[in-house]
């Protein structure tokens, strides 16, 4: 199989973390956290296949192919075992390689995801994916914005929040439409209830209290399944790194000085 030519960033110094984005986001997702982490640790950020600067492959996608992809840069830019910080569809590909290579994780965070999805969500990814084939992203821009952000984020303008919501809906309905749909197809096919039973490693686990779209009964799932998980909330929607990204920083800080 033909490798996928990830974007990827470096910068910082100490312990590697890797950052791995939401589905329709890209490194920029980021920025905030980074900012706070560089500090005292290396920080790897990429773009998932499909999205930003990366190599948009013809599907299918899955998230062992996500997995996949997030192995080959650890191996390349990483000299042992990351911390893997993974939000939404990268906290579903922290549950798939945690899993399926936990050679090269010293811990991982799972942010506002999920570990399965039921027919019902499924169904409705499928008629996501069929708007977004018809009428491409920018169709679904409106909701997403929605389930990403609270109101009051969208509309602070003081606080730069609008402008974020802004930059990341330009990201979003950019981001080419067969990768976004074949992405969405990937997600809507997870099933972890087993696999995560064999994660061994240190494992966090955050939720936003006000996250619509993986609320917070699916995180609790996750913290439930993984033997090590620890569960912690943040008052945020679904982009919650976003949001809030002192409190996920501090989050994260606080469970990396606490990994042997």
């Amino acid at each position: 199989m033909k490798k996928t030519v990830l974007h990827w960033t470096k910068e910082g110094q100490g312990p590697v973390v890797v950052l791995s984005h939401a589905l329709g986001c890209d490194i920029r997702m980021w920025d905030g956290v980074t900012a706070l982490l560089k500090s005292r640790y290396t920080v790897l950020r990429y773009d998932h296949r499909g999205h930003g600067q990366s190599q948009a492959p013809a599907g299918p996608y899955s998230l062992d192919l996500l997995a996949e992809d997030a192995a080959g840069l650890i191996r390349e830019q990483a000299a042992g075992p990351v911390h893997f910080v993974g939000l939404s569809m990268g906290g579903m590909t922290a549950q798939a390689l945690a899993a399926s290579q936990p050679q090269l994780v010293k811990s991982i965070v799972i942010a506002n995801a999920a570990s399965w999805y039921d027919d019902t969500a499924r169904a409705l990814w499928q008629a996501r994916v069929q708007t977004v084939l018809a009428q491409g992203v920018a169709a679904i821009a409106d909701g997403a914005m929605q389930r990403w952000f609270t109101p009051e984020f969208r509309a602070d303008l003081a606080g730069g929040g609008a402008q974020r919501v802004a930059d990341l809906r330009h990201q979003l309905e950019n981001t080419d439409a067969a990768a976004y749909a074949a992405s969405c197809e990937a997600v809507a096919s997870i099933d972890f209830r087993a696999s995560n039973r064999r994660i061994e490693c240190p494992a966090l686990v955050i939720a936003g209290t006000r996250d619509e779209a993986t609320p917070l009964a699916m995180s609790q799932t996750i913290a439930d399944s993984i033997p090590s998980a620890q569960l912690r909330t943040l008052e945020a929607a679904h982009l919650s790194a976003v949001e809030q990204p002192e409190a996920f920083a501090r989050l994260l800080e606080g469970f990396f000085d606490g990994v042997k």
